[in-house]
């Protein structure tokens, strides 16, 4: 009986957790540092900038999301996405494929298309690649030279100073995920990434902390990342109507991802490491 007590009291100290911080940080504004000094910060971008100077303000914020199929703006990022576009930061998109796998490319694009319209990005923000070399299939190893080529092209253009996407684990494995974590890697370490743009990549975390949904929060805050975000419910519900736009992949698991899965609460990055040689933007 004592045991049950002790379980009872930890797993409601454990709710109560959840409620108090939930409640308080998903209204912090995306950059505002907290007063603790934990990593870079919580729901924050680091306090200095990588020269020392002051970080950009958010309105000065030119984020590009990068994806390898429609439907990982929302499945993955859908946080971040929205409370990036909250802050009134120029959000935009690259998605390096179709998700033609099952030959249904023409429709996933127009779903895509759909899909950022209600995550508030528009559609002249949102570049989707075709290109037979970068086909939509897990075992397709994609070209590094290529893929970075790709990403640094739409970095110039649109003038991006926060690239934002998978990490090594490509959060559910995918090997098109990884391609482009590698992509970016390539591009950082040999000084490619123009001076003051920062990239970051999304935590892949284990399959136990994934399927939590929000009672994986605590978790996120006590482990260190350079950036976090945690949204409340009106934004859940506009990152679940997201996904319901795209219908040719709602299948039965995926409607249970959309309610289980912790990514579409909480996005948690660390920032890669940068080798900066000047580039700059035109």
């Amino acid at each position: 009986m004592l045991v049950l007590v002790c379980v009872a009291f930890c797993c409601l100290g454990y709710f109560i957790s959840v409620k108090f911080l939930y409640d308080r940080l998903k209204r912090r504004d995306v950059f505002r540092p907290l007063p603790r000094d934990r990593a870079q910060g919580f729901l924050s971008m680091s306090s200095e900038s990588p020269e020392g100077g002051n970080p950009p303000a958010v309105d000065a914020v030119r984020a590009l999301f990068v994806t390898a199929h429609p439907d990982d703006e929302c499945m993955f990022f859908a946080p971040s996405v929205l409370k990036l576009v909250e802050s009134k930061a120029s959000v935009h998109l690259l998605c390096l494929s179709s998700g033609n796998f099952y030959n249904q490319g023409a429709q996933r694009r127009q779903e895509l298309l759909d899909s950022c319209a209600v995550l508030g990005i528009p559609a002249n923000r949102v570049t989707i690649v075709e290109n037979k070399e970068l086909p939509d299939d897990p075992k397709a190893e994609w070209s590094t030279a290529l893929t970075s080529s790709l990403i640094f092209k739409q970095i110039r253009t649109c003038s991006i100073n926060l690239v934002l996407t998978f990490d090594e684990g490509g959060v559910s494995g995918h090997a098109n995920h990884i391609a482009i974590y590698k992509a970016l890697r390539h591009l950082a370490s040999v000084g490619r990434i123009p001076e003051g743009c920062r990239v970051l990549s999304l935590h892949t975390i284990s399959i136990l902390r994934k399927y939590l949904s929000i009672l994986e929060l605590p978790i996120s805050w006590l482990l260190p990342s350079s950036f976090c975000c945690v949204i409340g419910r009106e934004e859940y519900k506009r990152a679940k109507e997201a996904m319901l736009r795209h219908r040719s992949q709602l299948l039965w698991f995926r409607r249970l991802y959309i309610l289980f899965s912790r990514y579409m609460f909480i996005n948690t990055f660390r920032a890669v490491a940068v080798e900066t040689k000047h580039v700059k933007i035109y």
